[in-house]
């Protein structure tokens, strides 16, 4: 039923509808708009899988030292302010 489904007559008729509906001088300006979207998506998808390599290479971090509270009139620990 549907063996030729796409025909090249096919695609330059959804061109023409498409034209038609949205207008000529609104199809650049669209064009535009994915190409700036597409190019945010790579950047922000690179960024994540830079990130994601760089957390799993990175050695652990050392545990921050924990804070020491000094009972009233004992005096501080050497060191600490």
């Amino acid at each position: 039923m549907l063996r030729n489904g796409l025909e090249p007559w096919h695609l330059l008729i959804v061109a023409i509808m498409i034209i038609v509906l949205f207008g000529s001088k609104k199809l650049p300006e669209a064009a535009r708009g994915l190409g700036k979207s597409m190019r945010i998506l790579k950047s922000e998808a690179k960024a994540m899988k830079e990130d994601g390599t760089a957390q799993s290479t990175a050695a652990p971090a050392e545990p921050a030292p924990q804070d020491v509270q000094v009972a009233p009139g004992e005096p501080a620990a050497r060191g600490t302010a």
